[in-house]
This record gives structure tokens, sequence and C-alpha cells, in this order.
């Protein structure tokens, strides 16, 4: 009985074979506000420019291609209750809402409620850059520190099912509401 839980729980946290993931290298949110920095693919190629807007009230990151065009971008929202981060598409429209979730007894949880209505739930050690991001029970992306030695940097493994941009969004947006103060 032990064997099938164990089997089924890796089962959920694998990806699953047919699907194409796309690892991205992440840098810790060591930065300070108002810097830029890159995120590169898995073949150290420049695939994304996070650009933190200085001079704002609220903590905004735009997240541009190589060529400069802004692809999404991450917002606070201040005088919540509860910290969260819209994520709004290159023209503005918000496309996902990430929360920390108000109860989380035995791991930090977070939410990322998507206006399409698929909400993914984020499970595992934030603070850590250890978790994973899961869609009806089925990872669809992982973040991980054990990939890389290079100190204040992450990996981000992203399934093809998903859209890119808003699962990097996310996880800027998470680190930033898990490490308020760098």
């Amino acid at each position: 009985m032990f064997e099938d839980r164990r089997a089924r729980r890796q089962a959920n946290h694998a990806f699953d074979e047919g699907d194409g993931v796309t690892r991205y290298r992440m840098q810790q949110k060591m930065f300070s506000f108002g810097d830029d920095y890159w995120i590169d693919d898995e073949n150290g190629e420049h695939a994304f420019k996070v650009n933190g807007k200085a001079l704002r009230m609220r903590r905004t990151y735009a997240i541009e291609d190589p060529d400069g065009r802004r692809v999404a971008k991450v917002q606070s929202r201040p005088l919540r209750i509860k910290d969260s981060m819209e994520i709004e598409d290159a023209e503005g429209k918000r496309i996902a809402l990430v929360k920390k979730a108000l109860i989380s007894p035995l791991r930090e949880r977070w939410t990322i409620k998507q206006e399409s209505g698929a909400e993914l739930c984020v499970q595992g050690n934030i603070v850590d850059h250890e978790y994973t991001i899961e869609q009806d029970g089925i990872k669809v992306a992982e973040v991980s520190k054990k990939w890389f030695r290079m100190r204040d940097t992450y990996g981000l493994d992203v399934s093809d099912t998903v859209d890119r941009a808003t699962i990097l969004a996310a996880a800027i947006a998470i680190d930033s509401m898990a490490h308020p103060a760098k």
C-alpha cells in the first residue's frame, strides 16, 4: 500500500512524457528595485528581460522578449489585506492573480488564479526556491535551486502545455512577495 501511494505521488509530480519542457535560469531577487536582469533558456541564450520599474508606488516588473517587446507585467496590489500581485499581458489586460493562501499548516501554498478559469496551485518551500506548480493535480512547472551551482540562481522547468510568460511572471511575483526586503 505504501509503495502504491509513493508511486502515485511521484506520478503526480512528474511531467507527462509527451509534454515538452523548457528550463529557464532565473536570478533570485537579489537586485535592488529598479534593476534589470535576464532570464536565460537552457542553452544560455537570453529569453526574457525583467525590468524592475523604479519610482512607482507599486512593485512593478515588466517582462520583455529579447527585442524589447513587453510580453507581461507583474504588479503589486497595494492596500490589500492579503499580499497579491496581478499579471497582465502585453496589452495590459489582467491574465492572472497570484496570492498566498491564508492557511498553510505544513508547507507554503500559493494560488495563481487565471482569468481563463484555470487555477494553478503552488506548493513547496518557496523561500528556498524548491516548489512545484500544478494544474488539476498535474505538475506544469517546477522550481529548484538544485540544478545550478551558481549562488542566487534557480531553475524553472515549464511544460509546453501552459503559457510560459504567465508561469515566469508568477515565479517573479512569488519571489517578490516571499522576499520583500530584498
